[in-house]
């Protein structure tokens, strides 16, 4: 049509009302799983070597650390980057020699980048150790520490807060475990939960968590070798506690492990019931429990198969993984409502009865995962899995 010596097109152009095109919206993205090697990480197979990363920053962008295994067996530990840059290092005084075990063991990160761990130096003791962001290293070892050679003994730190505080266990002299907190300009405080067993042979208290509080919550073994969960207060008092079917019977190992606190005070966990099946928890921060377990985890009595929680997000998501009747391990992420969603790493092996699979470690407050998983091949890599 034509409208005098004009065409349509033409009027419409002048008008400024020329149709734009009608793009579709670009549909959301689904969770992405990354996989990594850290620098001069072994890949023998069948040796267990490779990557392990253990904790991610709870804020920021998710820089990751933790250790490899490079093909001497001599481990390191390394920081990755939220963009995928490494950093290794190793502790001033770790042990170096081929085929020992010994090197430096990275565990928790703060959101400021801190990083704590152990080292196991030439004569086979363990040593606490500080990274700063900026990298220079403090070593320590917690008062009553064991420093025999050979023995495996020494200072253990398991997670840092925000503010710097560390905390852990040490094995003295009489193989015997007790709780330390060090603070942040270096004290230290060291503590046993209530019951916890004073003999040798491996027993005590293990603290796993501390918030940025201060609160930390880790299990103890007593007496009758079963394990209970403990809560240690800022101010240092004391809450022991049982999930509901933990197992009791004496000499099993059964029992109550608490592996993770949020800023809440929530705690996750898992359990050993009589039948030496593991199952998940949650302890809310007034003491009510729910107990779930992964689907598809094994549940066959005297298996050891079932849910394994490993770390809690400031908004209550939980990340671990499960064991399915098949002894292949897989990753789950059970949100605060208790709604699941199980996961693979990409390449991880899946033959059965091998222990392959998915292991997630840790769980920022962006829901972040990250953790190992091995395999075909026996060999271990890193992954971050991205909301």
């Amino acid at each position: 049509m034509r409208f005098g010596t004009l065409t349509f097109l033409t009027m419409v152009i002048l008008l400024g009302v020329l149709p734009v095109p009608v793009r579709p919206s670009p549909r959301h993205a689904g969770p992405e799983t990354n996989s990594f090697d850290a620098p001069g990480a072994g890949k023998t197979a069948g040796s267990g070597q490779g990557t392990f990363p253990k904790s991610i920053c709870s804020s920021g962008a998710g820089a990751v650390t933790g250790h490899y295994s490079d093909s001497n067996n001599v481990n390191h530990g390394f920081l990755r980057s939220p963009w995928g840059e490494f950093t290794t290092f190793d502790a001033v005084g770790a042990g170096r020699t081929g085929g020992s075990g010994s090197g430096t063991f990275p565990e928790s990160i703060n959101g400021a980048g801190a990083i704590t761990g152990h080292y196991i130096d030439s004569n086979n003791v363990n040593h606490g150790f500080l990274r700063s962001p900026a990298g220079e290293f403090i070593a320590f070892d917690a008062p009553g520490a064991g420093k025999t050679a050979g023995s495996g003994s020494g200072t253990f730190p398991d997670g840092i807060n925000g503010a710097g505080a560390i905390t852990g266990h040490y094995v003295d002299s009489n193989n015997v475990n007790h709780g330390f907190v060090r603070g942040p300009t270096g004290e230290f405080t060291t503590f046993d939960a209530p019951g916890a067993s004073s003999a040798g042979s491996g027993n005590g208290t293990f603290p796993e968590s501390i918030s940025g509080a201060g609160a930390i919550t880790g299990h103890y073994i007593d007496s009758n070798n079963v394990n209970h969960g403990f809560l240690r207060g800022p101010g240092g008092e004391f809450i022991t506690f049982d999930a509901p079917g933990a197992g009791e019977i004496a000499g099993s190992a059964q029992g109550t492990f608490s592996d993770s606190i949020s800023e809440a005070g929530t705690i996750t966990g898992r359990y050993i019931d009589s039948n030496n099946v593991n199952h998940g928890f949650v302890r809310g921060p007034t003491g009510e429990f729910t107990t779930f377990d992964a689907p598809g985890a094994g549940r066959t009595e005297g298996s050891g198969w079932g849910t394994f929680p490993q770390s809690i997000s400031g908004a209550g998501a939980i990340t671990g993984h499960y064991i399915d009747s098949n002894d292949l391990n897989h990753g789950f992420l059970r949100s605060p409502g208790g709604e699941f969603i199980t996961f693979d790493a990409p390449d991880a092996g899946k033959t059965a009865g091998s222990g392959q699979g998915t292991f997630p470690e840790s769980i920022s407050g962006a829901g972040a995962i990250t953790g190992h998983y091995i395999d075909s091949n026996n060999v271990n890599h890193g992954f971050l899995r991205i909301p």
